[in-house]
């Protein structure tokens, strides 16, 4: 794992690869859009059981097929693919039909003199209207699609943190088992030892009482694995948990990544070009779109028909759109701010979960090459010499007391590792 940068290095971190559930998605183009596809249908969330022994690898897939939060976040993508397909339509032309001259007196009494006029207009974008309209739509649709990644990212970081929780209490379950075993082993022995006038019944009294511990430890545990298997299926929107969790707690890959390529700036860059198009629009919303007809006359007095036409507008004498547009300019320079702010954010989050990583992969060097080896040695040998006669309750309890300890704090250790670890894929995410 590489040392984290320093101050003249912010833009590259040493990361985890991207965690993903499910397939990431491309970054918006650049250039004028094509039309979008018509959204499709879709996918219904999955319904089937959990996998009876849930790996990380099943569970990243479980949360991208069962999770709300996903469902709902595709939703938002197709809601905004249909407001871009709304944005790119012409207005509709517009049909009148007029009658003049008629129930009035003389010459216009009843239909005698009537005029009826049938046209048709249509309002001319000349001033990119609708290719403004387009452009914020575009622009908020990529921005929908970062949203839906980050969902993504978020959950995989969720059911990685969870995972690695739910293994550490199958972990701790395990010791309390072993610790619980041993406990009573080493009470039959003490009270073996006692009937043997070996030891004093005070021993075999403080025998039982650690096998009592442990007992109640051990059904603190079994209550602590099965909560955990409950939260991590919830992540799922899932009520059934599965039977275990099993595999390792790890499945990313170190590599270096742009902090300014994460999600997190790419979203702020996204809405930050949301902000831009806004401007264009409030722009070109000032600007005049004729609209022009066409129609037929028909006089009835004499038959005769004749062709019609016109042209109207507004005149910007007083609203210019001038507020709007000053608004517009103020957003994005806020979105620039936001953008400045994420990326500062994301350096910070690579910065802190790096060291945390470090940390926590020292800490389990240490344990497991030295710590663990040695406690579970001094237990070996403990336990021997109690058995012989040459050591006491007392030492032997300590020895299994400095053995349960080191094993836990191995389960801790790579608890907080997988932890940091999850942390540090999430802010790599692209």
């Amino acid at each position: 794992m590489a040392s984290p940068p320093g101050s003249a290095a912010l833009a590259q971190v040493a990361t985890p690869a991207t965690p993903r559930v499910g397939t990431p998605l491309a970054p918006p183009t650049v250039g004028p859009p094509a039309p979008p596809p018509a959204a499709p249908d879709l996918p219904a969330p999955r319904d089937t059981p959990l996998p009876a022994n849930l790996t990380l690898s099943q569970a990243l897939d479980e949360a991208e097929s069962r999770s709300p939060e996903i469902v709902a976040a595709r939703a938002a993508v197709s809601a905004a693919e249909a407001r871009a397909r709304q944005a790119g339509l012409l207005p509709n032309p517009e049909l009148s039909v007029e009658l003049e001259n008629f129930a009035g007196s003389g010459d216009y009494a009843g239909t005698r003199g009537l005029e009826t006029t049938v046209a048709i207009s249509q309002r001319l974008d000349l001033g990119g209207r609708r290719r403004s309209r387009l452009g914020v739509a575009r622009a908020e649709l990529a921005a929908a699609e970062l949203r839906l990644a980050i969902a993504r990212a978020d959950l995989a970081r969720q059911v990685r943190e969870q995972f690695a929780r739910a293994v550490t209490a199958r972990d701790r379950l395990r010791l309390a088992e072993e610790n619980d075993r041993l406990a009573r082993e080493l009470a039959r022995i003490a009270g073996q030892l006692v009937e043997a006038g070996r030891d004093p019944p005070l021993r075999a009294l403080r025998a039982r009482s650690a096998a009592a511990q442990a007992a109640a430890q051990l059904a603190a545990a079994q209550a602590d694995e099965a909560a955990a298997r409950l939260t991590l299926a919830a992540l799922f929107g899932a009520t059934s948990p599965p039977e275990s969790v099993a595999g390792s707690l790890l499945d990313l890959e170190p590599r270096t990544i742009d902090a300014g390529r994460s999600l997190d700036v790419r979203l702020a860059d996204a809405e930050r070009a949301i902000a831009a198009a806004e401007l264009d629009q409030q722009r070109a919303a000032r600007n005049l779109d004729p609209a022009v007809g066409v129609g037929l006359r028909q006089f009835r007095g004499s038959g005769d028909v004749a062709l019609v036409g016109g042209i109207s507008m507004q005149i910007p004498l007083f609203d210019r759109n001038q507020g709007n547009i000053a608004a517009a300019r103020s957003n994005v320079a806020a979105a620039e701010a936001r953008r400045a702010n994420a990326l500062a954010n994301v350096t910070v989050r690579a910065r802190n979960a790096i060291a945390a990583v470090e940390a926590a992969e020292a800490r389990v060097r240490a344990l497991e090459g030295a710590a663990i080896p040695e406690a579970f040695e001094a237990l070996r040998l403990a336990q021997s010499s109690y058995r012989e006669g040459r050591a006491s309750l007392i030492e032997l309890l300590d020895a299994q007391n400095a053995y349960t300890t080191a094993e836990a704090a191995l389960i801790d250790a790579r608890l907080a590792l997988a932890l940091a670890t999850a942390e540090l894929g999430r802010v790599a995410a692209q």
